[in-house]
């Protein structure tokens, strides 16, 4: 089987294509918390982690690391250099063990040019992030930080929770510095944020697993704030 198949991007494309793929992608094993690209690099490359999960991050002034997006297994990150030929916009580094492959800025340029299910594909990881992107300003702009933290919580919930007899199970447990990374605040602030939702027992952590005891309550709350109907 030719590596290239691996990558859920290609599928769907013709053999010949993969195969021509496949002789061009450098794969690379990298190990947790190495860096992968650094913010204004001029490469263009397009990555894929064909095995682990990586972390694409950008700092403020004072250095607080902002994390962007988690990207793991079956992904990719590196499309907009590899598309505008700009330095990068951010670092990335691996949050474990993980392989890689790279496919090169003028290569991934003649795909889009010629496969139109390649192409496709990039227009919905476009829009995704735009989406996502226009979802967090609104928050930074409007909420506050404890409704940050409750917002990210839901969303947790909803992209990695395991409903189960009306709760909803997240593991591993998220850690206080990623959660405040992905909303722009302290540890601090989401400690106590966290032990605030206990006290309600809207959330309560079991061993290795965070608890949403009311995803309802969790919703409106941050409904609430946002001023959306339920």
């Amino acid at each position: 089987m030719f590596r290239a198949d691996s990558l859920p991007l290609f599928e769907g494309t013709s053999e010949s294509f993969r195969r021509e793929i496949d002789k061009v992608l450098r794969w690379k094993n990298v190990n947790a918390g190495q860096e992968i690209i650094n913010r204004e690099d001029k490469n263009s490359d397009l990555i894929f982690v064909q095995k682990g999960k990586v972390r694409i991050v950008v700092y403020t002034l004072s250095g607080r690391e902002v994390t962007l997006d988690d990207v793991e297994a079956g992904g990719f990150f590196g499309e907009l250099a590899a598309i505008d030929k700009e330095p990068r916009s951010a670092t990335v580094f691996a949050l474990e063990p993980s392989t890689l492959a790279f496919l090169s800025g003028e290569k991934f340029e003649e795909c889009l040019k010629t496969e139109a299910m390649v192409g496709f594909r990039i227009m919905q990881r476009m829009s995704l992030i735009i989406r996502q992107a226009s979802t967090r300003i609104v928050e930074l702009s409007t909420l506050g930080a404890n409704n940050r933290i409750h917002a990210e919580i839901l969303r947790l919930g909803r992209e990695k929770g395991v409903e189960k007899d009306g709760k909803v199970y997240i593991t591993p447990v998220p850690v206080h510095n990623e959660i405040a990374g992905r909303v722009s605040t302290a540890r601090e602030t989401v400690a106590r944020a966290m032990n605030d939702l206990a006290r309600k027992h809207i959330v309560t952590r079991e061993k290795r697993t965070l608890v949403i005891h009311d995803m309802k309550k969790l919703a409106d709350m941050v409904q609430d704030v946002r001023g959306e109907e339920s």
